[in-house]
């Protein structure tokens, strides 16, 4: 049994359509997984550059505060229980004025 398998011809076959394939599967996780991922890292990057003294925010965490300072290495974010600082990167994301109207006014003055 063994002798009409190692008789049996191996099939000649060109490496194309497996090169094609695996191509295939590069463009397809570049579509599907790397490219979003980049995108989303340049609106984040955006985001933290473009935080303003005054704004609303809400940190990875779950904290809630207005921004009061920002430096170099981070943010001062002034809550109900005082001062802290933390990292442009702990800034998750901004709240609305739909969130919160009673901003609008203060602007205007």
């Amino acid at each position: 049994m063994i002798t009409i398998f190692l008789q049996a011809a191996a099939p000649e076959s060109s490496m194309m359509p497996t090169l094609l394939m695996m191509g295939a599967m590069f463009v397809g996780f570049y579509f599907l997984m790397i490219r979003p991922q980049m995108k989303k890292a340049k609106q984040e990057k955006n985001f933290q550059e473009s935080l303003k003294v005054g704004t609303r925010v809400v940190t990875t965490s779950g904290m809630h505060g207005r921004i009061s300072q920002i430096q170099d290495d981070g943010v001062i974010i002034e809550t109900l229980s005082g001062k802290l600082k933390f990292e442009k990167a702990a800034i998750s994301r901004e709240f609305t004025q739909q969130r919160f109207p009673d901003n609008s006014e203060e602007e205007k003055k």
